[in-house]
């Protein structure tokens, strides 16, 4: 059987890295979390203090900054290292949350990651999810997937998975980060949002994690298959 690029887009909170693990463990596949990379470069900048409006700035800094994803023996998941650092937990906060759409908006932050991005799917057998992987990452992916869901359904989803690490947080909170983050992402200059003309649709509103995972199954071998 050949190994594909199976490109993973679609708004915030939809279940991406969940459907991605899953699929990248079934298939022997390696995953590739984009968002966690726009997220590390986005703790790096708010650790050091970056000015992300200055363009000098922002491309002095970028240059500061490997990011590499390392599998963990222990647990059998792939996780992500900001210069050495397994910063996997500390990206999740609200804090980097809430501005790395902001950050991930800037062209040179965007070229800095793609370009990554792109030489990490040179042998295929790949995994990646994001907002612009099908689009503009990998255009030529055999597999596009674009998951949605009702905006209620999302927002309670996120508020209960902050809500374990921080019991302070309140869902208006989450809504209001939610919805930002929905009008950057599909408003923003460079690589916006948007559903590929050749993806296939999977709202999960209805559907569990394990119902969304046989149904992306089944695509992802029939492409395999070709």
């Amino acid at each position: 059987m050949r190994n594909i690029i199976i490109a993973i887009d679609g708004w915030s909170s939809t279940g991406k890295s969940t459907l991605a693990k899953q699929l990248a463990q079934a298939l022997n596949y390696i995953y590739v979390d984009s968002g966690a990379m726009y997220r590390a470069i986005t703790l790096y900048f708010l650790r050091n203090h970056i000015d992300w409006t200055n363009k000098k700035e922002v491309k002095k800094a970028l240059k500061q900054i490997n990011v590499e994803f390392q599998n963990n023996p222990s647990s059998n998941k792939t996780e992500i290292y900001l210069n050495g650092e397994n910063v996997e937990y500390v990206i999740r906060d609200l804090v980097v949350a809430e501005k790395v759409s902001e950050i991930a908006a800037i062209k040179a932050v965007r070229e800095f990651a793609v370009g990554q991005q792109k030489s990490m799917g040179k042998q295929k057998g790949i995994i990646m999810d994001g907002r612009d992987i099908g689009t503009v990452v990998f255009p030529k992916a055999e597999l596009k997937i674009f998951m949605t869901a009702d905006s209620s359904v999302r927002v309670e989803r996120r508020f209960k998975e902050l809500y374990e690490k921080n019991p302070n947080i309140t869902i208006e909170e989450v809504k209001a980060n939610l919805e930002m983050r929905d009008y950057i992402d599909s408003h923003r200059e460079i690589s916006p949002l948007k559903q590929a003309k050749d993806s296939v649709l999977l709202d999960n509103t209805n559907l569990s994690p394990d119902e969304q995972f046989i149904l992306a199954k089944e695509w992802a071998q029939k492409k395999i298959a070709g």
